[in-house]
């Protein structure tokens, strides 16, 4: 038993010493001069291009005030930027380009679509009555002026259908920049439904099948620079 033991033994060591001697073989010895392990989530510090810095703390690119993108005026960049919104050399288009010098990567179509959709929000908000949506739009003065026909019509029992059917235009007519701030006004083209019923259903003006032609005269405003990006409605009037 001993012996077998014995013999046991020495196989297993034998075993040990091998499989010690096929791990240093694979693995190596550390001699001092290893490199430290790689990490996969470890940002490379190459060679920023010259007109450029990268921050420290993050991975965008920002263009130091000397870089040719900065240097250049709004006309030359793009001399037809505003091709299809304002012509060349107006005041519109001026008012433009003091917009998009105080508010970086200001888009006029862009803003026009946006002016669109308000339009088309507000006109629907203010026939259903709905506050909410409407503060969030307009400035103080001319919400107090939408929610004080509201109450009156509440108070009266009315109510107003009104059912977009397009909206045909929307033209800027004039830009104006004081202080920051940017006002833009926008002339709208649109046609609707609209009818407003009384308390007993009948319908006092408009109709429910007519489709009208309506023109308005909006003007949106907002501190150029600022976090909030949304512009608010802070006058109206009837086009003719």
């Amino acid at each position: 038993m001993q012996d077998s033991l014995d013999v046991t033994t020495i196989i297993f060591l034998a075993l040990a010493v091998f499989v010690i001697w096929r791990l240093r073989s694979v693995l190596g010895q550390k001699t001092g001069h290893e490199q430290p392990p790689s990490d996969a989530f470890r940002r490379e510090t190459t060679q920023a291009p010259r007109g450029v810095v990268r921050p420290v703390d993050g991975d965008n690119v920002v263009r130091l005030p000397g870089a040719a993108a900065e240097r250049a005026g709004p006309a030359e960049l793009a001399p037809d930027r505003w091709k299809g919104v304002a012509e060349p050399n107006t005041p519109v288009a001026a008012g433009l380009d003091e917009i998009a010098r105080l508010e970086n990567g200001f888009d006029a179509p862009e803003f026009l679509n946006g002016a669109k959709m308000a339009y088309e929000m507000i006109v629907t908000a203010f026939a259903q009555g709905d506050r909410q949506t409407l503060k969030g739009l307009l400035s103080k003065d001319v919400y107090d002026g939408f929610e004080g026909a509201i109450s009156e019509r509440e108070r009266r029992g009315e109510r107003v259908e009104t059912t977009f059917v397009s909206i045909d235009r929307a033209d800027i007519e004039a830009v104006e920049v004081r202080n920051r701030v940017g006002q833009v006004t926008v002339r709208f083209g649109s046609k609707l439904i609209t009818a407003t019923r009384d308390a007993s259903g009948k319908v006092i003006d408009g109709s429910p099948e007519a489709v009208v032609d309506v023109n308005d005269v909006w003007t949106f405003a907002r501190t150029l620079g600022a976090r909030d990006p949304n512009w608010q409605l802070v006058a109206t009037e009837a086009g003719q």
